[in-house]
């Protein structure tokens, strides 16, 4: 089978910040959004939305997080902060329920402004860290810092969490599975777009994941 290469070439190297953000973002889809709560120093809750987001491991169960400077001052995000100086945080998912909130979560106010009290967002007590979590969302992670990694020329930084509890709603979990389907978790696209899930397309898992999750068998090896 033979192909023309008739594709736009961009070179990686010495592509400024603004243009590697938005291609980047754009081929990255979709990112699933993790709308994050911290508490500061004077107990302010903060919670903002991050869609460079992902679990990293599962042994223990671990997430990472990328935040990136301020695009205007490169200043730290007020998350980032509170997250160094408790080296606390719950990862609350985003939700088609949720979204308008969340949504409203990500315009920069002031450190001294909380989101949640401005934007009317109910929370709820954790249980091993002093950040509270989001009522409306089915599933809230509770998470202490393991790593702080800096990554490429400053701008970014991943911070890794080690999931110590999870809240679940019994709506989307039935004591063993979660089903993503009922939970209609909202994903980030390229400029201002969002996305809900559309079609599921199920095909038959080829290996034996962790805890046997989806597995039936089907491509094993056989002896």
């Amino acid at each position: 089978m033979s192909a023309s290469d008739n594709f736009h070439f961009v070179d990686g190297e010495g592509l400024d910040t603004a243009a590697a953000y938005r291609l980047i973002v754009g081929c990255v889809v979709p990112r699933p959004v993790a709308w994050i709560t911290t508490v500061d120093g004077e107990g302010r809750v903060n919670a903002a939305p991050f869609s460079s987001y992902n679990y990293v491991a599962t042994s223990p169960p671990m997430l990472g997080v990328n935040i990136a400077a301020r695009a205007g001052d490169g200043a730290m995000k007020d998350t980032a902060r509170n997250i160094l100086a408790s080296r606390e945080f719950v990862v609350n998912v985003a939700t088609e329920a949720t979204m308008e909130a969340m949504h409203g979560s990500a315009q920069e106010f002031p450190p001294e402004i909380s989101e949640a009290e401005a934007l009317g967002i109910d929370l709820l007590p954790s249980r091993h860290v002093r950040a509270p979590r989001i009522a409306a969302s089915p599933v809230q992670m509770e998470c202490r810092l393991d790593q702080v990694v800096p990554l490429g020329r400053g701008v970014n930084t991943l911070y890794i969490g080690e999931v110590v509890a999870f809240h679940l709603s019994p709506e989307i979990y039935d004591g063993s599975r979660v089903d993503s389907v009922k939970m209609r978790p909202v994903a980030r696209l390229g400029g201002p777009f969002y996305a809900a899930l559309g079609e599921i397309i199920h095909r038959p898992m080829l290996q034996r994941p962790p805890g046997g999750e989806g597995w039936t068998g089907v491509g094993k090896e056989k002896a």
